[in-house]
């Protein structure tokens, strides 16, 4: 998997990008992460990457000459561009999600476009990008944080990176449901017990109670969740019927 990222502040990426499991996936797979340095394409001596936006107003605007040249040179070969994703963070993207994530997982090369000021020139946009992604409903300084969250949400789910896959299997927001509690030694601590069940054995009994404990935290935490995976189960059941008949 290759993963470049365009960014003016590629220092802040640097360190969290060869830590924990980002780390580990450099070893245990063939995962290459290239910081590009938006000011090495900028045509002046000052390394100038930004100017105000036609029409005036506040802020100051990514220029298209650098971002092109760095695009271009990210795909050196043109045919590379066919297959990859070029990826824009922006509060007027679509919401990334743990689907989003599975979804990107597959793909061998991402670009990530790390936005600064007020916005990147939307020639940059119609003409690169094909994914406009938001982390939710809130501004950060610049895109390169939206880029280590979502790296690291995609990263972990490339085969080969996490020793127990079965672990992200059961993260939040798989099947459209949050995780449940979960519990280690001591059995009891300060007067805190941990729930019979779970030290029962009966291994059934204790897939039932953290499902209905993912059903639950789900239903009082995340009603929009929970509505989906309701009308997720009502769609699966009539697919199993199909297939019975």
């Amino acid at each position: 998997m290759r993963i470049d990222v365009i960014t003016v502040f590629p220092k802040i990426l640097a360190d969290p990008l060869n830590e924990s499991i980002l780390k580990q996936a450099r070893k245990r797979i063939d995962l290459q992460i290239n910081l590009v340095d938006l000011r090495d394409f900028s045509s002046d001596k000052h390394r100038t990457v930004d100017d105000t936006p036609y029409g005036g107003g506040p802020g100051m605007i990514l220029k298209p000459e650098p971002l092109f040249a760095s695009l271009e040179d990210v795909f050196r070969n043109p045919k590379d561009q066919s297959t990859a994703r070029v990826i824009f963070p922006t509060p007027q993207g679509k919401l990334f999600t743990q689907q989003t994530a599975e979804e990107l997982s597959e793909i061998d090369h991402l670009v990530f476009i790390c936005g600064h000021y007020k916005a990147i020139d939307q020639r940059v946009i119609d003409s690169w990008v094909t994914d406009e992604i938001s982390i939710g409903d809130f501004i950060l300084s610049g895109g390169e944080i939206a880029v280590l969250l979502m790296v690291d949400a995609i990263v972990r789910l490339r085969p080969g990176v996490l020793s127990d896959i079965d672990s992200a299997k059961t993260d939040s927001f798989q099947n459209s449901l949050l995780d449940c509690p979960y519990y280690t030694r001591p059995e009891v601590f300060k007067d805190l017990a941990v729930p019979e069940v779970l030290v029962s054995g009966h291994h059934q009994k204790i897939e039932e109670w953290r499902l209905n404990q993912k059903i639950e935290r789900t239903r009082l935490r995340r009603p929009d969740l929970y509505e989906k995976y309701l009308t997720d189960n009502v769609e699966q059941q009539k697919k199993k019927k199909v297939r019975r008949k």
